[in-house]
């Protein structure tokens, strides 16, 4: 199988280009990786010993802020790389890492070529990424390597007849960090036992931004005194199952509405005023315009990057995409650490955490339009069950922190340097 996986790695890096011409977001990828190798060549300093890290995508990259930003820079390079656009295209810019781009395909060729351009000393990988050839190349380096805000479910690839020759590549890591209880009894079936469940270091992500100026004068003069609804990360299908209230709402003024969808593209904005079938107002970075009259409207439409978070302080009550279709649910713990009751669709399954605050009483799952009405009408109109259910979200973020301290005290631990003191 190993062989399989080779073959097919070296043809997805040979025909990645000419898929990207029939897909936007590949092309991006395509794009990106095609600058991977000048970044490298012109980026990494060969005085300072390296740190590698990798995220997938956007989401994880969240979960590995808080250990950034414990690494002492002054002693240490960091390169950071994603495999998704989203990902990248976000946060190519990003101040915690001195490098940024794209994770070439892992093919053997590629993976030889970043591990002698890079040669990492400590690598970190986040929740459930694992690249066999990379693993591999990291293990014969004798690269310290660890898994934060790790992930592993019954029906994983390594469970599987086709995955189980890439359970091998998990002895490159010297350590895993988890998330929960089954992740650690997945991995202990797996034969190892070097881990801990320490956490999800997310919670402490979302715990400071508690502690930060969320200010916005335009939101504040938008929300006025009236209760608000922030529908964060929406997708199509989200609004689908609320645009009847949402039009509704319109018409009395009742409450004001934020909407942050996940894919902001023009075209993608347009469709949604169209869905809506009233006149939102829009703060848009991308087509440049602020309607003049941030009062009267019953809907705001932002695209603007950087400002969902702050908006979440604003809310009421708080709507977090991506689990009525299959696109994967979004981040729910910016919405909780606000103490903001939280309601999300029904595809949910691969969120424990989702899961866990349900059977707490802070987050509500719909299926239908009706279901979305009835929670949002009794959230609105019963402050008492929205106080109740906003303090157990607050709650539950703050009794969660903690994975990145002992994350930290690990690496302190393999080298004091590696950590600011």
């Amino acid at each position: 199988m190993k062989t399989l996986y080779d073959i097919f790695s070296a043809f997805a890096k040979a025909c990645l280009p000419l898929a990207g011409a029939f897909n936007k977001k590949l092309q991006l990828g395509v794009k990106g990786r095609a600058r991977t190798w000048d970044i490298l060549d012109q980026k990494v300093k060969s005085s300072l010993p390296k740190i590698w890290v990798h995220s997938a995508s956007l989401g994880e990259f969240e979960q590995v802020v808080p250990v950034l930003e414990n690494i002492n820079r002054d002693k240490f390079q960091v390169i950071l790389t994603f495999f998704s656009p989203s990902g990248y295209e976000n946060k190519k810019n990003t101040h915690f890492a001195d490098v940024v781009c794209y994770l070439p395909i892992d093919a053997v060729s590629n993976v030889n070529k970043f591990m002698a351009t890079v040669n990492p000393t400590v690598a970190i990988m986040v929740k459930y990424e694992f690249w066999p050839n990379y693993l591999n190349a990291l293990k014969k380096i004798d690269c310290t390597t660890i898994l934060v805000s790790g992930v592993f479910r019954d029906k994983m690839s390594f469970n599987s007849w086709y995955g189980k020759w890439m359970t091998r590549s998990l002895e490159s890591f010297d350590y895993f960090f988890l998330q929960n209880n089954s992740s650690l009894k997945n991995l202990e079936k797996l034969g190892f036992t070097n881990a801990s469940v320490s956490g999800d270091t997310r919670f402490d992500r979302a715990s400071q931004l508690i502690e930060r100026d969320s200010t916005v004068k335009q939101l504040q003069e938008f929300v006025g005194d009236k209760k608000c609804i922030v529908i964060g990360s929406s997708w199509p299908e989200d609004i689908e199952i609320m645009k009847n209230w949402l039009h509704e709402n319109d018409k009395t003024g009742a409450y004001k509405v934020i909407i942050a969808p996940h894919e902001v593209g023009v075209s993608n904005i347009n469709e949604l005023e169209k869905t809506l079938s009233y006149y939102p107002a829009k703060w848009s970075s991308l087509q440049g315009c602020v309607i003049h009259d941030l009062k009267n409207p019953s809907t705001l439409i932002i695209d603007t990057i950087g400002l969902l978070t702050k908006a979440y302080s604003y809310a009421d009550v708080a709507y977090v995409g991506g689990a009525m279709g299959t696109k994967g649910l979004h981040n729910i713990l910016e919405a909780a650490t606000y103490g903001v009751p939280v309601i999300i669709g029904k595809n949910y399954e691969k969120f424990p955490e989702a899961g866990k605050l349900e059977d707490l009483g802070g987050l509500f799952s719909v299926a239908t339009s009706t279901d979305f009405e009835s929670i949002a009408t009794k959230l609105f109109e019963d402050d008492h069950f929205r106080d109740k259910t906003g303090m157990i979200c607050g709650h539950w973020i703050n009794s969660n922190t903690g994975a990145t301290r002992e994350i930290v005290a690990y690496l302190k631990n393999i080298n004091e340097k590696l950590i600011l003191d």
